[in-house]
């Protein structure tokens, strides 16, 4: 296959990686696969628009990005119902997507282990028509965000740091948003802390990721307690994965998700995988089936 590879070089572990020994070992790896590779080395202010240049190519079957959740999103956004696959070589944070799609977390055994990939399509979800892979969520996560934005880190280390201190700072203060929720088209009048929609439904036992990537369906979470400590232990079920157990939070799964909100304050009150942005008066998520190629390890399971 004929691949490009962009390396987000100001990305999470990218910043302290040897650039030149990793796309060695990425030109060797590729080429004992008998794949055509380039490399190219961008900042993290031009990483999207090369992203978008590069989905616009008709000469490749491949799109190697390596950086965090946020470049991995752009990408999958830019190659969404289009032929070019998503290759992901995990250099964030949390790397949720690469988590999904078992990419190991190392980046010479992703690199190895993504040259003996193969091709498979996998779902995409959206809000209003914008493509995200992992979630959209309004309430607690956005006031979350907005704290973490205010508190300055310069690694990895020190971003999961500022995101515990934003957690906990939230808390202290839980939100109360009214909305209208169509699920399916049912409604139902909700006012709760907080609400998130996933790209299919998260696994058990881990951070907050999906186990199946192609399992067709949105996951929706709506939390129905407001009193801090209910909602700091169901914070950490959660992030455990241990959300199943818990009452607080009531669980679906669907198609389609509307969300009609009357608020005044919407700028910066949803989180779309991780980014702020303003919550719509109306809003519609769906889950788009198998509309996204990417290269995963050979032995994944889901395949």
């Amino acid at each position: 296959m004929k691949m490009l590879a962009l390396l987000n070089r100001d990305g999470g572990t990218l910043k302290t990686t040897d650039h030149d020994e990793l796309q060695a070992l990425m030109r060797d790896e590729f080429s004992i696969h008998g794949h055509e590779l380039a490399i190219e080395s961008c900042a993290g202010n031009g990483i999207v628009a090369a992203i978008k240049a590069a989905a616009r190519r008709d000469d490749l079957d491949v799109l190697l990005v390596g950086g965090g959740d946020g470049t991995v999103s752009a990408a999958a956004a830019a190659l969404a119902h289009g032929d070019i696959a998503l290759g992901i070589l995990p250099a964030g944070t949390m790397n949720l997507l690469a988590r999904t799609l078992q990419i190991p977390l190392d980046l010479p055994t992703a690199v190895a282990t993504l040259a003996a990939g193969v091709v498979t399509d996998v779902d995409i979800a959206s809000v209003n028509g914008q493509i995200f892979v992992h979630q959209f969520a309004v309430g607690l996560h956005a006031r979350m965000v907005r704290m973490r934005a205010k508190i300055q880190y310069g690694s990895r280390l020190g971003k999961i740091v500022a995101t515990t201190r934003a957690v906990f700072l939230a808390l202290r203060r839980l939100p109360a948003i009214e909305l209208e929720l169509e699920i399916d088209g049912v409604p139902q009048l909700i006012k709760s802390p907080a609400v998130a929609v996933s790209n299919n439904l998260y696994g058990e036992g881990h951070i907050p990721y999906a186990d199946e990537p192609r399992g067709g369906e949105l996951g929706v979470y709506i939390c129905t307690e407001r009193k801090v400590g209910p909602v700091t232990k169901l914070t950490l079920d959660i992030l455990t994965g241990a959300w199943r157990q818990n009452p607080n939070l009531q669980v679906q799964t669907a198609q389609r998700v509307r969300i009609h909100y009357r608020g005044r304050n919407r700028e910066k009150r949803a989180v779309l995988d991780g980014e702020l942005r303003t919550l719509d008066a109306e809003t519609t998520v769906d889950i788009h089936p198998r509309a996204l190629k990417v290269l995963v390890p050979a032995d994944a399971t889901y395949l």
